[in-house]
């Protein structure tokens, strides 16, 4: 089983940890081409949640292009290339901050509050 850890008071949605965590071990190399995903019944199983939830972050993973699937043999993690791995890592991180600052504006925060706030944070 892929290492994954789901918490249930975090408000993100369940598929979308499965999703960004997966996403993460397959961009730190952590996850290498052509290592296959559990199956969808069996990582719901050992998760403990639904079957559904756990198809959905496999189906926004290959629509990302991380993993492809074959038809009764399962899910892999795709062939990328280093500058397709960046390109990924830059995409999520963008779409991740998309979110995040349309939040932080929500709150009314300054750029120099936030940029602040993540330097103090990221240390």
């Amino acid at each position: 089983m892929i290492d994954i850890v789901i918490s249930n008071t975090s408000g993100i949605p369940i598929y979308q940890q499965i999703l960004d965590q997966i996403s993460a071990q397959i961009i730190k190399g952590e996850m290498h081409p052509g290592d296959s995903l559990p199956a969808i019944r069996t990582a719901a199983k050992e998760l403990r949640i639904s079957v559904i939830t756990v198809k959905k972050a496999w189906e926004e993973l290959e629509r990302a292009g991380l993993i492809y699937s074959m038809v009764g043999k399962g899910c892999f993690v795709a062939e990328l290339s280093g500058g397709d791995l960046s390109e990924k890592r830059n995409e999520l991180f963008g779409r991740r901050m998309d979110k995040d600052f349309a939040y932080y504006k929500e709150l009314g925060l300054s750029l120099e509050e936030i940029i602040k706030a993540i330097e103090a944070r990221y240390r």
